[in-house]
């Protein structure tokens, strides 16, 4: 498949702007739907190649607005999820379930090439999660809706523009104690958001035979080693005091009342499941697709932000330091 045109949902985050970059440069064009253009379409216009990019600004259940989309695009790409539900309608339901089967369905009455929807791993055993029963219900209707569909369960995505080890690396350097919680041996296998991106341009150049991909890095990590590195990488020493399960379920009932919540209930329940592959479908390192890009060494490059001296404790300035006192 050689797309041409790709309609692209939720391109505001860090792997919509990543994507649009690489697609752009690539000479792909992308329609980028946006709830707010005044507050989103600045930063979405920038990340792409001029003359490559339009942005439209509709609801995501506008349906008649989104149709029109349709009839120019080759294929579509969804990449709207939320973690912690909101009122007026930014439920899991919604979003995560009904919205996916609404695109499918528009997908297959314009025959497009192929429908690219980003999901998340582990939902198969997270069977107590409301977060992972609305992504697994939102695979199942597009699946049903449209053959032609591929959908990708990713790990944690990190970036330098992630709400993962950047909002890490603020609450480290600030608490004194951070809790374990499941004393921290839930495993993860992080992949950054340009190997991810990297995959879906694959799929949108060459196709891609398996309907779902579970998408990881190149190591696996248990969250006290993730908070371990980070803490090394920020030069911060904190104490990593494992939660009884009762007050992690307290602390989370709290901090859920917040407008943009640290962790809530549902998230608790998904920290119980390690967020690594399945065995039951094909990972991006099975279909020649491997990420190369690792944890620490990534982090490390904008880690400097959260120590003692900003960009003048990075080794770059250590080393000029120690030059000029000819130490």
């Amino acid at each position: 498949m050689n797309a041409k045109n790709c309609l692209i949902f939720g391109g505001s985050g860090q792997i919509g702007s990543s994507l649009i970059r690489k697609l752009t440069k690539n000479n792909i064009k992308v329609t980028v739907v946006t709830r707010n253009i005044h507050q989103k379409g600045l930063k979405i216009k920038t990340q792409a190649n001029a003359g490559y990019i339009d942005i439209v600004e509709a609801n995501v259940f506008e349906e008649k607005k989104i149709e029109k989309l349709f009839i120019e695009a080759d294929c579509c790409i969804n990449l709207i999820g939320i973690l912690f539900e909101k009122k007026r309608g930014n439920t899991f339901k919604n979003i995560h379930t009904i919205f996916p089967k609404l695109i499918a369905k528009l997908c297959k009455k314009h025959n497009l090439d192929n429908f690219i929807h980003v999901s998340a791993l582990g939902v198969n055993e997270a069977v107590d999660s409301k977060y992972a029963i609305s992504k697994l219900e939102g695979e199942k209707n597009i699946l049903d809706n449209f053959s032609k569909s591929t959908i990708l369960r990713p790990s944690i995505i990190f970036s330098n523009s992630d709400n993962f080890s950047t909002q890490f690396m603020t609450l480290l350097s600030r608490l004194p104690v951070f809790p374990l919680y499941y004393s921290g041996k839930t495993s993860f296998m992080p992949i950054h958001c340009s190997d991810l991106t990297d995959i879906i341009y694959h799929i949108i150049s060459e196709g891609s035979e398996s309907q779902i991909i579970e998408c990881v890095g190149p190591e696996k990590l248990t969250f006290r080693e993730i908070l371990e590195i980070l803490l090394n990488l920020i030069n911060k020493k904190r104490l990593l005091i494992p939660f009884p399960l009762t007050l992690a379920k307290l602390s989370a009932k709290l901090f859920q009342l917040l407008p943009n919540p640290l962790l809530t209930e549902d998230q608790l329940r998904l920290l119980k499941y390690d967020n690594v592959p399945s065995g039951k479908y094909k990972t991006n390192f099975d279909l020649g697709l491997p990420s190369k890009l690792k944890f620490k060494e990534e982090v490390e490059k904008y880690a400097f932000m959260w120590r003692d001296g900003g960009q003048f404790s990075t080794k770059k300035y250590e080393s000029e330091n120690i030059k000029k006192n000819n130490i």
